[in-house]
C-alpha cells in the first residue's frame, strides 16, 4: 500500500463552490460555554450555544485561508473581497438582538491598503432590514463601512486583503463582567437564504476522490466540535475511508454543567448532553447514515478535570487525583463510584438515542477503561469508593512487587463497571454491538508485568464483548512491529478473541513536526490487514487532515526480494569485486579533486567459474527462472565478508550499533569499515548477539530489515553493540543466462554475474 503527505493541491481535481458556503464556517468560544455549527441547507447554517457567564462571547467564523480541510480538499485562498456582495436572513433567540448595544458585530481582520494590520467592526444592524431578531442583512464589501453609529462614527473598510471575519454572539444578560448567568442561557442563530453575488462569489475547491482502500477512520468531537459535520464527513468520504467511523465523543465538550461554588460540575439536569453537542451529533449521525457510514460511539472514563466532582476521581494512596498529561488536564472516573458510573450510563444512552433516531445500527465502544498508573508506578485505586470496595488496600506500585490479589480484585471491579455500562446500552438497544478498546503499551507494560491483572482483567475474556479493539500508537508510530506483535499475542492469549473478532487502530501523530511517524503507522496498518483483523482504523481524522495524509491502494510490485539463499556453494574461482563511483577532476597542474558519488561501496560477483556439473547447471537455471532473472533479489553468502568479526565467530561486542536515550528500543545492525558504515539488513537467523555496555543480553527480538528491538529501552548513554553473520542481497545482473553444453554430463557457465542490491 502507498501513502502521501500532501502539502498542497497542484494537478489534482478541482471544482467550484460559492464563497461563504455554510459547510465551511467554524465556531470558537471560551470555556465553560459551548457552541456548535451545522449546515442545515445548501444556503443555510445554524449555531447552537449555551452561555454560563455574563462575559461569554462566541464567534461564527469565515477564514480566507482554509486551515481545516485536507490539502487536496481545501478551498482556494482569496483575500480580496471587494468584488462580492453577501446577503443572508438573520434569525436568533437567546443572544442579544441586532439593535442592542453589544449586539452582533461582524469583525473583519486583515490589512489596509498600505499593508498595515487592521480590524474593522461592522455593526450588522446598520446593514439590516427587518426586526432585531429576524432581518435580512446585506453587505457590499466594496463599499461597506465599520462603526457603531453611522455616519458619525463611520470607519471606511478596505476589503482587499482580509484574513478572516467573524460574527460575535453574546447572551441575553451580557454585562462584560466575569459573573455567572443564573440560569445559563441557551441560544441559537440561523443564517439562511445565504446569497453571494459578483465576480468574487466563486472559489475553487479540491474535489479529489481517493478510491476506497479498505481502511476505516476514527474521529473525535473534542478535535472537531468547531467544524460542521458535513465538512468533517466530506473529508472522510473523499479520502477513501469506508465502513464504520469510530467516533470518540470526547471528554471536554459534550457535558451539561451546573454551578457549584465558584466553578461548574457536570450535571444530568436537563439531560446528559448540552444543546450544541446534541445538535451537532444529530446532524453528524444523519449525514453519516446518508453517506453509508456506520458509527461506533466511543465513550471513555476520562473527563475534563475542572468540571469533574472531586468524589468521582481516581486517586493514589496519598490522595493525589489521577491526572493525564493534557493541558488543561483530564482525570479518570473511578469504576467503583456508583454516581460516576451512572453518569456514564446516562451519557452512553444519550448518544445511543441519537444514533437510533438517525436509523443507525447501534455500535458502542467502551474506550480505554483503566485504573490510572502514576508516572512512578503507583496505582490509583484509593478513592473512597474503591477503598471501600477493595477493603482499603495498601499502596500498590505496579513497577515493584504488588499484591496480585489486590490487582485481580481491582480488575474485577473495573470489569463490573464496564458490564454495567454495556447493560445500559443494551437496555435501549437490545441488538447493540459492544466493543472494548485496550491500549496495549499501558496494559501490557513490560516494566509492570502484573498491571494487566487490573487493567486487562480476565472478566473481559471473549465473549464478554462482541469485538476487541487494540491500539498501540506508541509502538506503531515508532515502527516497533516486534512490540506490536508481542502485545497482540499477549492480549489474544489473555482474552481469547479470535482474529476475526478484533479491530486494530493505527496511529497517531500527535504533533505536526512528527509527520515522519506516518511511515510506521502505515506499516502497522498493513500488518494488521495481513493478520486478518475484521477492520483496521486510522487514528484519527483531524491528524490526517492536518498532515495531508493520503492513503491509497496500489498494485503490488513484483516481489522485490525472495528470502532464499543462492543454492550453490561458490567455487574457488568465483570473483568478488567491490565497486565505488568516484568523480575525479584533474586540473592543468595535475592536482585532483575527488568526489564520491555513493555513500558506500557496492559489490559485484561472478559465480559462474565455480559451476561445473550438469546438476549445478540445472539448479542454476531453475533458480534463475524462479527469480525471473534480475527481477527478484535473493541472499548470497559472501565468502570473504559474512561476519561482524572478520575471520572468527560473532561476538556481542563486535560492532557498535547505537546509543540509548532512555526511550529508543530499535537499532539497525551495522558493520563498520574504518569511518564507513554499512547497514546489515539480511542477518543470518540465530546468529545475532547483543550487548548493552558490554554485557550480553537475550532480551531482544530481531525485526525485519536487520533491526534489533530490545524489550526495554536502554538508558541514556548506554552503548549498544552486536555480533552477527550476514548475507548480501543480490540479483542476477543480466536478462540472459547463456549456458553451453560441453560434454554429455557436464555444462559450462562461463559467467554468472550478480550485483548487490541496496534496500530502499
Amino acid at each position: 500500500m502507498g501513502y502521501w503527505l500532501a502539502k498542497q493541491r497542484t494537478v489534482q481535481a478541482q471544482g467550484f463552490m460559492t464563497r461563504f458556503d455554510p459547510r465551511f464556517w467554524t465556531v470558537n468560544f471560551p470555556r465553560p460555554m459551548m457552541a456548535s455549527v451545522v449546515s442545515t441547507a445548501p444556503d443555510a447554517l445554524r449555531v447552537d450555544a449555551v452561555f454560563y457567564r455574563q462575559d461569554d462571547l462566541a464567534g461564527l467564523i469565515w477564514e480566507s485561508e482554509d486551515r481545516h480541510d485536507h490539502a487536496l480538499l481545501a478551498y482556494e485562498t482569496r483575500r480580496d473581497y471587494r468584488d462580492c456582495r453577501l446577503r443572508f436572513r438573520w434569525r436568533s433567540s437567546g443572544v442579544l438582538p441586532l439593535d442592542a448595544v453589544n449586539g452582533p458585530v461582524l469583525t473583519i481582520e486583515g490589512r489596509d491598503a498600505t499593508g498595515e494590520l487592521r480590524a474593522w467592526y461592522v455593526r450588522l444592524w446598520n446593514h439590516a432590514q427587518g426586526t432585531p431578531e429576524d432581518a435580512t442583512v446585506s453587505i457590499d464589501f466594496a463599499s461597506v463601512v465599520g462603526g457603531f453609529m453611522l455616519p458619525d462614527e463611520a470607519d471606511p473598510l478596505w476589503a482587499g486583503d482580509i484574513d478572516r471575519m467573524f460574527v460575535s454572539l453574546v447572551p441575553a444578560g451580557f454585562t462584560a463582567v466575569d459573573a455567572a448567568l443564573d440560569p445559563p442561557v441557551d441560544a441559537w442563530v440561523e443564517l439562511s437564504e445565504i446569497a453571494v453575488e459578483g465576480p468574487g462569489a466563486v472559489l475553487g475547491i479540491g474535489e479529489v476522490v481517493v478510491p476506497e482502500h479498505g481502511l476505516s477512520i476514527c474521529s473525535g468531537y473534542d478535535d472537531s466540535y468547531h467544524m460542521t459535520p458535513a465538512r468533517l464527513l466530506r473529508n472522510a468520504l473523499q479520502l477513501g475511508y469506508r465502513g464504520d467511523i469510530v467516533h470518540y465523543v470526547g471528554m471536554s465538550h459534550y457535558f451539561r454543567l451546573e454551578a457549584v461554588g465558584d466553578g461548574y460540575c457536570v450535571s444530568l439536569t436537563g439531560g446528559a448532553l448540552n444543546g450544541p453537542c446534541a445538535a451537532w451529533h444529530a446532524d453528524f449521525a444523519k449525514r453519516a447514515k446518508a453517506l453509508g457510514f456506520g458509527i461506533i460511539w466511543s465513550l471513555s472514563y476520562e473527563l475534563f478535570d475542572a468540571h469533574c466532582p472531586e468524589a468521582w476521581k481516581q486517586r493514589a494512596h496519598d490522595g493525589s487525583p489521577a491526572l493525564t498529561g493534557w493541558t488543561p488536564p483530564s482525570t479518570l472516573l473511578s469504576p467503583a463510584k456508583g454516581e460516576a458510573v451512572a453518569y456514564l450510563q446516562a451519557v452512553a444512552r444519550a448518544f445511543v438515542g441519537i444514533g437510533s433516531a438517525a436509523g443507525l445500527a447501534i455500535k458502542f465502544q467502551v474506550g480505554e477503561p483503566w485504573w490510572w498508573v502514576m508516572p512512578d508506578g503507583r496505582l490509583c485505586i484509593h478513592d473512597a469508593a474503591a477503598r471501600a470496595a477493595l477493603g482499603d488496600p495498601a499502596e500498590q506500585n505496579v513497577r515493584g512487587d504488588p499484591d496480585t490479589a489486590v490487582l485481580d480484585a481491582a480488575g474485577a471491579l473495573l470489569a463490573a463497571s464496564t458490564a454495567a455500562l454495556c447493560e445500559a446500552v443494551r437496555a435501549d438497544a437490545a441488538d447493540a454491538i459492544l466493543l472494548l478498546l485496550a491500549y496495549l503499551p499501558t496494559v501490557l507494560d513490560l516494566a509492570a508485568p502484573e498491571v494487566k491483572r487490573a487493567n486487562l482483567p480476565v472478566e473481559w475474556a471473549y465473549p464478554a464483548f462482541d469485538m476487541l479493539q487494540l491500539e498501540d500508537y506508541d509502538w506503531a508510530a515508532a515502527g516497533n512491529g516486534v512490540a506490536t506483535a508481542r502485545g497482540v499475542a499477549l492480549a489474544e492469549t489473555r482474552l481469547g478473541y479470535p482474529v476475526d473478532r478484533q479491530h486494530y487502530f493505527a496511529g497517531f501523530v500527535l504533533n505536526r513536526e512528527d509527520a515522519h511517524q506516518w511511515r510506521g503507522i502505515v506499516d502497522a496498518a498493513d500488518a494488521a490487514q495481513r493478520r486478518g483483523v475484521a477492520a483496521t482504523f486510522i487514528w484519527a481524522l483531524p491528524q490526517v487532515i492536518r498532515d495531508g495524509f493520503t492513503y491509497f491502494d496500489q498494485e503490488d510490485d513484483v516481489q522485490a526480494f525472495d528470502d532464499v539463499l543462492f543454492p550453490l556453494a561458490l567455487g574457488r574461482d568465483a570473483e568478488v569485486v567491490p565497486e565505488v563511483s568516484t568523480a575525479i577532476l584533474t586540473s592543468a597542474g595535475g592536482h585532483e579533486a575527488r568526489s564520491a558519488a555513493w555513500a558506500e561501496a557496492r559489490t559485484r560477483y561472478d559465480v559462474g567459474p565455480g559451476v561445473r556439473s550438469e546438476a549445478d547447471i540445472r539448479e542454476l537455471l531453475a533458480f534463475y527462472r524462479a527469480r525471473m532473472g534480475p527481477a527478484r533479489a535473493f541472499r548470497l553468502r559472501d565468502p570473504f565478508d559474512d561476519c561482524s568479526n572478520d575471520g572468527g565467530e560473532p561476538r556481542p561486542i563486535d560492532q557498535v550499533i547505537g546509543e540509548g536515550d532512555g526511550a529508543r528500543q530499535s537499532f539497525g545492525l551495522v558493520k563498520h569499515y574504518g569511518e564507513v558504515s554499512r547497514r546489515i539488513t539480511r542477518p543470518v537467523s540465530g546468529s545475532v548477539r547483543v550487548a548493552v555496555n558490554g554485557v550480553e543480553t537475550p532480551a531482544f527480538e530481531l525485526d525485519e530489515g536487520g533491526v534489533v528491538v530490545l524489550d526495554t529501552p536502554p538508558s541514556a548513554g548506554a552503548v549498544l553493540t552486536a555480533g552477527f553473520r550476514f548475507d548480501v542481497m543480490v540479483r542476477f545482473a543480466e536478462d540472459q543466462l547463456p549456458v553451453s553444453r560441453a560434454t554429455y554430463l557436464a555444462g559450462v557457465a562461463p559467467s554468472v554475474p550478480l550485483v548487490e542490491v541496496r534496500d530502499a
